[in-house]
């Protein structure tokens, strides 16, 4: 798939099938995230990829916005380092695994946003890391209309050389 129809075409999914995830796509997925580029090349995130079923179940216990991930494949728990830029950084990252992932047909949602230290001990992070986000993984339950998206139209979002000025 294309870059442009990745982006097009990409949906949250929240209900996967029972198969797994070959290892070679999961591979391809996490590389994506670490071959982002990132603010002064600081690289400032930690990718711990869980497929333990109970650990899943733990995880969509813990992230109040996410019990589904209980039923995906895998889910890849982002940590990031108390800088600057992580946040940015990571989220970049994020968007990159989540779009290879689409383009393989693997499904995922960004669930959480800060605040998820109880999934710290449960993984082994460590203190002075923090843990922006958890994602689920998983061929979609469903097919799902890709493409179709409520978005605003581009003429209310962007605009050529000064806001304001119609981008045509």
């Amino acid at each position: 798939m294309d870059v442009f129809d990745a982006v097009r075409t990409v949906l949250a999914v929240r209900s996967y099938k029972e198969k797994p995830v070959p290892r070679d796509i999961i591979r391809r997925i996490v590389e994506a995230g670490r071959l982002t580029g990132s603010s002064m090349n600081g690289q400032p995130w930690h990718f711990v990829v869980v497929e333990d079923r109970d650990t899943l179940r733990q995880l969509g216990r813990l992230a109040r916005s996410g019990p589904y991930i209980a039923q995906a494949s895998l889910a890849v728990v982002v940590a990031i380092e108390k800088t600057r830029y992580a946040v940015s950084d990571a989220s970049r990252a994020i968007q990159s695994m989540i779009l290879t992932a689409w383009s393989e047909g693997v499904g995922s949602n960004w669930v959480g946003f800060l605040g998820l230290t109880e999934v710290k001990p449960l993984l082994g992070i460590p203190d002075d890391l923090d843990v922006l986000a958890i994602l689920p993984f998983g061929y979609p339950a469903q097919a799902l209309g890709r493409g179709k998206k409520r978005r605003k139209p581009l003429s209310q979002v962007a605009y050529r050389e000064r806001f304001g000025h119609p981008f045509e």
